[in-house]
This record gives C-alpha cells, sequence and structure tokens, in this order.
C-alpha cells in the first residue's frame, strides 16, 4: 500500500503500474498537454509540467520507492529513509512540514511565482531535498530514449503544431543546481549538454527498394548570443535513400537542430518499413503469399504473380501440393545495399484454403477417394 497516488492519478495508472506502462501513460498525456499543440489552451502548460514532473519521479526506482512509502512531501525535503516515530506534522509518516507558497506544479514543487521555494537534491542525505527538471528537459529525455515516434514522412514534426524538434534547445539537462557535498551554500550550474535526437523515417517497400530523394521540413529553436534571443526557424532537409536500405538504418544530420550557448542538436532519421498490402520483406529476400482451395492444392494449379519491380513470373503445381510449400526466384528481391548489383530472393509461399463446411455426401465422396 502506498502513502499516496497524485503522481500515479497525474498519469492516470494504477500505483502498481509497470514501468512500461508508466512510460505509455506519459508519453500519452505528454502529447496531450504540450504548450506546443494548446497555444489557446492556458491550462495546457500547467497539466504539461504537472505530468512530466510526476513522471521523472515514477520512471525511477529509488524515488518511486521513496515516494510510495512516504510520499511527495517527503521526497521532496531530501528524506532518504524512515521519518523518525513521532515527528510531528502533516506529512506521510509523521514528518514535520511548513506551510510554504508554492506555484505552479504538483504542492511543494519547485514554483515560478513570488513566495515559492526551492528545494536541492542532496547527495548526502541532508537537509535539502529533490528539485524537478524542467518539464521540457524531461520532455527531451524522454524523446532522446526513444519514448515516442511521432509525426509523418512528409512534416515528422508536426505533432507539435511545428513547435521545434522536441526538447528545449542544447538537448536534455538537468535545470536544477546542486549544493556541495558539505552541504554548504555554494552551488554549481550543469555544463550544457548537446545531445542527438532521433525521429522515425516510415518508407514504403517501393520507396526502399527503388530508392528515394527526401524533402523533410523542420523547425528548429535558433539562439542570438549577443542579444539573448530565441527564435523559430524553418529548415528544409534533403536526403537520399539508397536502395536496398533496411529498417533500423539511421540517416544523420550534424548541427541541424535547435541551438543554444551550449552548441546546435544533432538529427539522425531513423528508417521504418511501412506495411505493404502483397509483399513482406525478409533481410534482403521478399516474400508473397499465394491462396489455393482445396480442389487446386489437390489436382494442381497455376499462376502468375507481378514480383515488386513488375516484372511477371509464373509458378504452378501438379498437385498434391502441401500448405507452406515455398517457390524460390533467385536475384528478384530486394537490392543488397552494400552490393548495389546484387539482389535477394523473391519466395512465393503457397498457403491451403479449406472448406468451412462439408455436407455429407461430400465427406463419403472424400472417403471413397482418399
Amino acid at each position: 500500500m502506498v502513502a499516496e497516488t497524485k503522481l500515479y492519478d497525474s498519469l492516470l495508472v494504477k500505483p502498481e503500474a509497470t514501468q512500461d506502462e508508466i512510460k505509455k501513460a506519459y508519453r500519452k498525456a505528454a502529447l496531450k498537454w504540450h504548450p506546443d499543440k494548446n497555444k489557446d489552451n492556458p491550462n495546457a502548460s500547467e497539466k504539461f509540467k504537472e505530468v512530466s514532473q510526476a513522471y521523472e519521479i515514477l520512471s525511477d526506482p529509488e524515488k518511486r520507492k521513496t515516494y510510495d512509502q512516504y510520499g511527495l512531501e517527503f521526497l521532496l525535503r531530501g528524506g532518504t529513509e524512515a521519518p523518525p516515530p513521532g515527528a510531528g506534522g502533516a506529512g506521510p509518516g509523521g514528518m514535520p512540514f511548513d506551510s510554504g507558497g508554492f506555484s505552479g506544479g504538483f504542492p511543494g514543487m519547485m514554483g515560478g511565482g513570488g513566495g515559492g521555494r526551492s528545494f536541492h537534491f542532496s547527495t548526502n542525505g541532508g537537509s535539502g531535498g529533490f528539485s524537478f527538471s524542467n518539464p521540457e528537459n524531461i520532455f527531451s529525455e524522454f524523446l532522446r530514449g526513444g519514448g515516442a515516434g511521432m509525426g509523418d514522412e512528409d512534416d515528422i514534426f508536426a505533432s507539435f503544431g511545428g513547435g521545434g524538434m522536441g526538447g528545449k534547445p542544447g538537448g536534455f539537462r538537468r535545470s536544477s543546481q546542486f549544493r556541495d557535498s558539505n552541504g554548504g551554500g555554494r552551488v554549481r550550474q550543469p555544463t550544457p549538454e548537446v545531445t542527438t535526437v532521433e525521429r522515425p523515417l516510415p518508407l514504403s517497400l517501393e520507396e526502399l527498394f527503388k530508392g528515394v530523394h527526401k524533402k523533410m521540413k523542420i523547425k528548429r529553436k535558433t539562439f542570438d548570443k549577443a542579444t539573448n534571443k530565441r527564435t523559430d526557424q524553418d529548415r528544409i532537409l534533403e536526403m537520399d535513400i539508397k536502395p536496398g536500405l533496411k529498417a533500423g538504418s539511421k540517416i544523420k544530420f550534424k548541427e541541424v537542430g535547435d541551438q543554444e550557448e551550449g552548441g546546435t542538436q544533432d538529427l539522425h532519421f531513423i528508417i521504418t518499413e511501412k506495411e505493404h498490402p502483397i509483399f513482406k520483406r525478409d533481410n534482403d529476400d521478399i516474400r508473397a503469399v499465394v491462396e489455393l482451395d482445396l480442389k487446386e492444392a489437390l489436382t494442381g494449379w497455376k499462376r502468375t504473380i507481378a514480383t515488386i519491380d513488375g516484372k511477371q513470373v509464373g509458378l504452378s503445381g501438379l498437385g498434391p501440393t502441401q500448405s507452406g510449400f515455398e517457390e524460390r526466384f533467385p536475384g528478384l528481391g530486394m537490392p543488397k545495399s552494400k552490393k548495389p548489383t546484387e539482389r535477394g530472393d523473391f519466395v512465393v509461399q503457397i498457403k491451403v484454403k479449406f472448406p468451412t463446411n462439408l455436407t455429407p455426401a461430400q465427406k463419403a465422396t472424400l472417403k471413397e477417394i482418399l
């Protein structure tokens, strides 16, 4: 039994939710409330902050364990072990709490307005507590870890209504400060870290077979050091997809993403393969299925089938033909990306369709024949 459920409630999950369920819930909530998708909703920013801060704790097993046992206030105040017996206050386990004023996120979180208190995470378990990262940075790290496959092949960032590459320019960085290990007041700022942003690039099997030239429109944030101002900028990226590239291949662009004083993000497009209505890729081979009814499978059959490049090939069987039988046509599959003059095979598999019902007379006849 957990001390409280407010973070779980924010993500609409149960306290016993798995890490995968928490990740999926955060992805759904963050995309729903992201400020770039809700420019006309003044409450969206706070909701986005709330779900991001909930995810930051619940996605960390140690922080989640502390939260489950003693609650959010205890975690914010730097509690690392059970509170002393008989301690007064309103928090779980009798932890004494002040009534400080907070704004933004959950009660007790780092606020953005007057009267708010900032808590700092102390590695030695001192009086300082955990402080939340910037919600955009939490979301940026989530995306960097492959947490979301958003957008389409024409404007891969359309999910945010043109709101940029996702996350704050310069990539994911902890926005909180850290006190020194002796609990002193000196703080150090983290070094800006430039990250790589990954986005899916869905391609059809025909595009991967022939190769294709793609143009992708992105929106990026630029930073002017002289004025300390940031602006949105449209940019068109062009890329040549070589014939035969496989799903998972990366098309890399250096320093084309969001920009800040720490540098400029790199952008990697990861190729994904769209489902084809007829063919299925199997490494360098292309597979297709031909269906036969039971009569054809037993007595003989003949078919003509087109390959991915439109060539007609014939195949036949005198019967009986077993379901699962395969016929292979060498050199009619996908081009090999590292050996463009070579191709895989075209493999046709036979699938026998059995009748769903038979009359007594038909059954008797089959028994006599077979």
